[in-house]
């Protein structure tokens, strides 16, 4: 094979035609008879009949080349990322600007050639690809290559012809160039994929998993691979895969019929329209009832000052600033009401949960908020531009007729009023507001902001915590201010108090009954620790404490804080006898909670039984409650994922710790499925989802720690294969990336082998980098029509519009109807 690589010649996979006439006997043959796969042949079946086939006679016609197997196999191998190639042309225009930058003297080093082919991040990698294509093109690369050179290796990278890329893959293998690959050299490639794909615990079992692919590709003990073995694997590899997406096809095609009501513009704005309408009906029915609350109000106050003796001074400033200012005590009051948890968990149990879009609550306070914010704004404006000035700029004698009686005949100056009690208290209030939503902003409730020393306590969650209760100092500040006013001396016209008195009493009352009534000291059971930062308690379950899978608690270490409440989704399942959370350390309270725990842990020698959830985890500690960090809790409160058994089919996404809402779910659904076949005569409540598919995103390898447990017992206990799991590293890049090919091999034989994936080291397989959302959404549109899809996302904001707009889009484009939820964090 040596030989045959220097000499340019053909490699011995290729397959041969006579002139046009395609021979490839038995694969037209029409049979009765049913043909094994290739997944389903063992290596030993794949490599005889791959060598049969390339048997290659000396003499005879004139030839062309076709189709090998190793395109079948390696249909989407490639060396270049194709979002930073795009178009042919264009990929190689992007190569040669950043040529220009990381060349020196119009030379290009190896240690340069990741960062100018967009393999910046994978630069180990890239230097074997390097001496790879130098050692093709025989090119001495001690002094670097020049731009010509480097438009060869780009060339050979993206080759239309597969079997070219499969000899580049080979030979990057293949470093002394003797056509075989022995099991170091394996290794060696195994560890660098590895750490291009940030797969640590991978690169740990480098030898195991280069003797897996040797037991495998050399059954007869040679010590080495060659080219046609690696092929004949990568080809089985994705036989069944591509049999499965032709499968598919037929699923797929109604998806080109276009819906009447969608075939001319019109027609397709008003069903869009009438779509949105019935999937948003209930924000929009709450937002127009609000905003129409607050126009009437502004009217009606704005309509009534033009009747009042000092209109004839201040005109329509006079107007607008108590219009304003009535907007102000409106909203005021109805901002308390989305956070009276305890109040809208049960309500939303009732039919108002029918008609209200509780899980908006927070979207809701914001929204106020900035209403709030805005008509306060009007109201200063108006007050300290107009009103003051013409107060006290007032002629004496037209002042003395409309307005002395109420200033005592006194005529005041600017400062007077500036500084009176009204002024003052607006002040105060404004400064205390504006401290408060500064804090509120993701940037700095998120930490994004980052202050030196001292001032580091500015920003972050503690921040915005704490700065939320000086709130109650502008809601008295606001009642002295409501009462003290200029031109309302009738008691019974001052209204600030006769808004805000009953929700500040509601919330109160909410906030002293969760104090007391409902906090639950629990004992800690047993908590682990696992490498991804994540902290799991379990804890003794409260005696009443019931809650729905979904909901979430409040836990507080009075050890940290007797202040701060911290909300964690409730992952254990309702009928199991022990609550747990996970958390994860992204703040100083997390942090300092987790190393408190690690603190008082130490490994446990023994070896964990299976049998139950709790038990099935990868790594725990020796239980030592005398030494735990006290815990309270408090709760449950209701969350959008507690709704799920109102759906046919739920589609759960999580991202990273975003899971936590679901596993409980998960487990609820194991736990009913289990109890209904242990009792058959009297059966659980069916009433639920037929099918879940759950789909977790994580970046970290070391987040498979903490949910290796969930995944392992869904395989185990899930006899009905009612849930289905699906993990996705997205560290790892994407199936076909030449920088994953061994990895994604070395999967699929341990797999087969021993029903354990190489990357979560559970029986759930891991896919590599992102999923594809709109193929997701396709499957189930076309397994499930005129179901009831419940969507419930979990993460970060940034997938909410992606998965909100195919919920939107395929409930307008199918009979399958999407309904979509979400938790950001």
């Amino acid at each position: 094979m040596a030989s045959e690589k220097s000499g340019g010649q053909e490699d011995d996979s290729e397959k041969w035609i006579l002139e046009n006439i395609h021979i490839d006997g038995k694969d037209d043959v029409t049979e009765d008879v049913k043909k094994p796969t290739p997944s389903s042949m063992s290596f030993n079946e794949r490599s005889s009949s791959l060598r049969k086939r390339n048997v290659v006679t000396s003499s005879g016609p004139k030839m062309g080349r076709t189709e090998s197997g190793a395109k079948r196999g390696l249909m989407s191998l490639r060396f270049l990322d194709r979002a930073k190639t795009g178009k042919e042309e264009d990929g190689w225009k992007a190569i040669e600007k950043r040529f220009c930058v990381n060349s020196v003297d119009d030379r290009l080093f190896k240690d340069k050639f990741g960062a100018c082919i967009g393999m910046g991040d994978s630069k180990e990698f890239a230097g074997e690809l390097f001496e790879a294509l130098a050692r093709r093109r025989n090119i001495a690369t001690e002094n670097g290559i020049d731009l010509l050179q480097l438009r060869k290796f780009w060339e050979d990278m993206t080759n239309q012809d597969l079997d070219a890329r499969l000899h580049i893959f080979f030979d990057m293998c293949d470093k002394n160039g003797d056509g075989k690959l022995s099991e170091d050299e394996v290794k060696e490639v195994l560890v660098m994929s590895a750490s291009a794909n940030k797969l640590s615990k991978f690169k740990q079992e480098a030898s195991t998993y280069a003797a897996l692919i040797m037991e495998e590709l050399d059954p007869d003990n040679h010590g080495y691979v060659e080219m046609w073995q690696l092929e004949a694997l990568l080809r089985g590899m994705v036989g069944s895969e591509e049999s499965q997406r032709s499968d598919k096809k037929a699923d797929t095609l109604a998806k080109t019929m276009i819906p009447k009501e969608y075939s001319t513009p019109v027609s397709r704005f008003l069903s869009k329209t009438k779509e949105r309408f019935f999937d948003n009906w209930k924000k929009i029915w709450i937002i127009m009832l609000w905003q129409g609350t607050n126009i009437s109000l502004f009217t009606w106050k704005l309509n009534a000052y033009q009747r009042v003796p000092a209109f004839q001074v201040l005109g329509f400033c006079l107007c607008f600033a108590k219009a304003a200012a009535e907007t102000v005590k409106f909203n005021m009051a109805l901002i308390l009401v989305p956070v009276c948890r305890r109040t809208l968990t049960r309500l939303r149990e009732t039919f108002l949960g029918q008609v209200i879009p509780f899980d908006e609550n927070i979207n809701f306070h914001k929204l106020i908020s900035v209403e709030v914010m805005l008509g306060t704004m009007v109201h200063i404006i108006m007050h300290m531009s107009c009103n003051f000035v013409r107060i006290s700029s007032c002629p004496k004698d037209q002042f003395d007729t409309i307005l002395g009686p109420i200033f005592n005949y006194k005529q005041p100056t600017y400062m007077d009023l500036l500084l009176s009690i009204e002024g003052i208290t607006g002040i105060i209030m404004i400064l205390l507001m504006l401290y408060t939503f500064t804090l509120a902003t993701h940037s700095f409730r998120r930490n994004v902001v980052k202050f030196p020393g001292p001032f580091h306590g500015l920003a972050g969650f503690n921040a915005f915590w704490y700065a939320h209760h000086l709130l109650v100092v502008v809601y008295i500040l606001l009642l002295v201010h409501g009462w003290f006013l200029f031109l309302t001396p009738e008691w019974y016209k001052k209204t600030t108090w006769m808004y805000v008195s009953v929700p500040m009493l509601v919330y109160t009352t909410e906030r002293i009954l969760t104090l007391h009534d409902r906090n639950y000291r629990v004992d800690i059971n047993r908590a682990v620790i696992y490498t991804g930062n994540v902290l799991a308690l379990y804890m003794s379950k409260p005696p009443g404490f019931r809650y729905k899978s979904g909901m979430y608690l409040f836990v507080k270490c009075p050890d940290i804080s007797n202040f701060e409440w911290h909300p964690f989704s409730i992952t254990s399942a309702p009928d199991d006898d022990y609550l747990s959370v996970h958390v994860r350390t992204l703040g100083d309270w997390t942090t300092e909670i987790k190393n408190r725990f690690e603190k008082a842990c130490e490994p446990q020698s023994e070896k964990q039984s299976r049998g139950d959830l709790v038990r099935m985890e990868t790594k725990a500690y020796t239980e030592t409650p005398q030494e735990f960090p006290r815990i309270v809790v408090k709760g449950p409160y209701g969350a959008p994922a507690q709704d799920y058994r109102k759906f046919d089919i739920l589609l759960l996404v999580g991202l990273g710790i975003g899971a936590t809402p679901f596993i409980s779910i998960i487990k609820d659904i194991v736990n009913n499925e289990s109890r209904s076949e242990l009792l058959d005569e009297f059966p659980a409540d069916k009433r639920g989802p037929e099918r879940a598919y759950f789909y977790w995103v994580t970046r970290e390898q070391g987040s498979f720690d903490w949910f290796k447990g969930v995944m392992d017992d869904i395989a185990e206990y899930d006899h009905n294969q009612i849930v289905e799991m699906h993990n996705y590293l997205t560290s790892m890049y994407e199936e076909g990336d030449a920088r994953s090919a061994l990895i994604a091999m070395v999967q699929s034989l341990q797999h087969a082998k021993n029903g354990k994936d190489v990357v979560s080291d559970s029986r759930i397989r891991t896919h590599f980098a992102r999923p594809n959302w709109r193929k997701v959404f396709t499957n189930l549109s076309s397994l499930h029509p005129s179901s009831r899809i419940g969507v419930f996302y979990c993460g970060s904001p940034m997938l909410t519009k992606t998965l909100k707009g195919l919920c939107q889009e395929f409930t307008m484009n199918s009979s399958t109807r999407f309904n979509f939820h979400k938790e950001n964090f």
